[in-house]
């Protein structure tokens, strides 16, 4: 029989190395959840719709050629387009691009300033909702026991008090103006914020890195701020995208029943407030600052969206 040499076979089909390489790059947690958002596309359109926003209303009022506390009586109720031609009027020979309203102010630049002071409010509550909702929160599920029921009771108490009586009583103690909302809304904002860090917190304190950390004394302060919290930021993110437009919403609401900015001030619930008492004359008065509203709200919910399914390790391809 032949003898065959070795050399004349070849080895077809897969070999050791390719088996035991690795054919997916490595990624931490964060760089995979930025390529699953970076492919959603309606949550980037809204994030990119979020910036725009932001910066008109952050760039508008500063160069639009109008004061937004400027009254011109001989330009009121102007419609869209419409060029200021009264040359003793700041401005004159623009236009006003959104008209004016029934004191002859230019609603463009009223409408990104009210936008200017809805964010403010809107931010500011949320970032104060996570502070004080993380720190309540943390404590409560990490110590639990005793002090964990204590604290969920005061908790549900609070929550149990109507926001908007507490609102009316702080309107008659403090002097209207966005502090006041901030404070009326941070409040009770902080306590679904509160409830999810704490239920986090009572899932993550029975993980070995947690025994860990402990065995090596720790403090729990240590505990909570190093290794608890931060193993809850994807689900407190979310929460503070979604919280935004809950307060835009109530800052609108409170400015429309005449609780929120006072003049001349303006935010985009006092402009809805004053564009419902011209809406069949006027309907641009009131359908601009509701379009702004619902944009944000929309924008904020969907970009929110995004980010939970981007954070959600059952989504890991």
């Amino acid at each position: 029989m032949e003898h065959i040499e070795k050399s004349r076979f070849a080895h077809v089909g897969e070999s050791a190395r390719d088996r035991e390489a690795i054919s997916r790059p490595s990624l931490t947690f964060m760089q995979d959840a930025m390529r699953r958002l970076l492919k959603n596309k309606v949550a980037l359109f809204c994030l990119v719709l979020i910036v725009l926003l932001t910066l008109a209303s952050i760039l508008a009022p500063m160069l639009s050629p109008f004061d937004y506390r400027e009254q011109h009586y001989g330009h009121i109720n102007a419609p869209m387009f419409t060029v200021c031609d009264d040359e003793t009027v700041p401005g004159a020979g623009h236009m006003h691009l959104f008209g004016t309203d029934t004191l002859g102010r230019d609603l463009f630049t009223r409408v990104w300033m009210g936008g200017r002071i809805s964010l403010t409010i809107a931010v500011v509550s949320a970032l104060i909702d996570l502070v004080l909702g993380s720190i309540y929160g943390g404590i409560s599920g990490y110590f639990g026991g005793t002090l964990d029921i204590i604290l969920m009771r005061i908790l549900e108490i609070i929550n149990g008090i109507p926001y908007l009586i507490i609102v009316t009583l702080l309107m008659l103690v403090l002097e209207p103006g966005m502090m006041t909302i901030i404070v009326a809304y941070s409040l009770v904002g902080w306590i679904p914020m509160a409830r999810l860090v704490r239920g986090q917190i009572v899932a993550l304190k029975q993980q070995e890195f947690i025994s860990a950390a402990e065995a090596m004394g720790a403090s729990p302060a240590r505990v909570i701020l190093q290794h608890l919290l931060p193993n809850t930021l994807s689900v407190v993110i979310v929460r503070v995208t979604l919280s935004i437009p809950s307060a835009i919403f109530s800052e609108a609401y409170l400015s429309y029943i005449g609780l929120g900015i006072p003049l001349p001030l303006c935010s985009w619930g006092t402009l809805a407030q004053a564009g419902i008492q011209n809406f069949r004359v006027y309907p641009s008065q009131l359908i601009i600052p509701a379009i702004c509203i619902s944009l944000t709200m929309l924008a904020f919910n969907m970009f929110g969206d995004g980010l939970r399914d981007a954070f959600d390790p059952r989504l890991r391809r």
